[in-house]
C-alpha cells in the first residue's frame, strides 16, 4: 500500500509516518501544494497512492483545497471508482462545517487530533485497506 502524508507540523508528520509505515510505503510532504504535486506524479508514474492523509491547516494550499484538486486529478485521469485513493482528513479542527466540507469534497475519513490509533485501524479495516491485524 502506498500512503501520502501531508502535514506541516513536524511532530504530527513523524507520528503519522510511524503509524502508517507499519502498513505500507509512506511519502511525506509539508503543504497542500506539495501533496497535489506528489499525487499527480504518482498517477503519471502509474503508481498512485492508495491512501492520502491531509491536514486542513497547511501553508500554501490548505488540505481541503488539496483534496478538491486531488479528486479533480482522479476524475480527469478517469480513474475507476475501485482504484480511487482513500482520502483521510486528519486535523485539529472538529467543527461541523469543516467535517461537512471535507465529506462533501470526497474524504472517506475525518480524524481529529489527538489521533486514536485503535479507531483509525478500525476505520482502515472497514475501508478494506490491506492492513495486518498483528501490527
Amino acid at each position: 500500500m502506498r500512503i501520502l502524508i501531508a502535514e506541516d507540523d513536524y511532530v504530527n508528520r513523524r507520528f503519522l509516518f510511524k503509524f502508517f509505515s507499519q502498513y505500507g510505503d509512506c511519502d511525506m510532504v509539508v503543504n497542500g501544494e506539495e501533496a497535489v504535486q506528489a499525487f499527480m506524479f504518482s498517477v503519471e508514474e502509474k503508481d498512485p497512492y492508495d491512501v492520502v492523509c491531509l491536514d486542513i491547516m497547511m501553508p500554501k494550499l490548505d488540505g481541503l483545497k488539496a483534496l478538491k484538486m486531488i479528486n479533480s486529478i482522479e476524475k480527469e485521469k478517469q480513474i475507476t471508482y475501485e482504484n480511487l485513493s482513500k482520502k483521510f482528513v486528519i486535523t485539529a479542527l472538529d467543527n461541523a462545517k469543516d467535517v461537512q466540507n471535507a465529506f462533501e469534497l470526497g474524504c472517506e475519513v475525518y480524524v481529529t487530533k489527538p489521533i486514536n490509533t485503535d479507531k483509525l485501524i478500525e476505520v482502515m479495516k472497514k475501508l478494506n485497506l490491506d492492513i495486518d491485524d498483528e501490527k
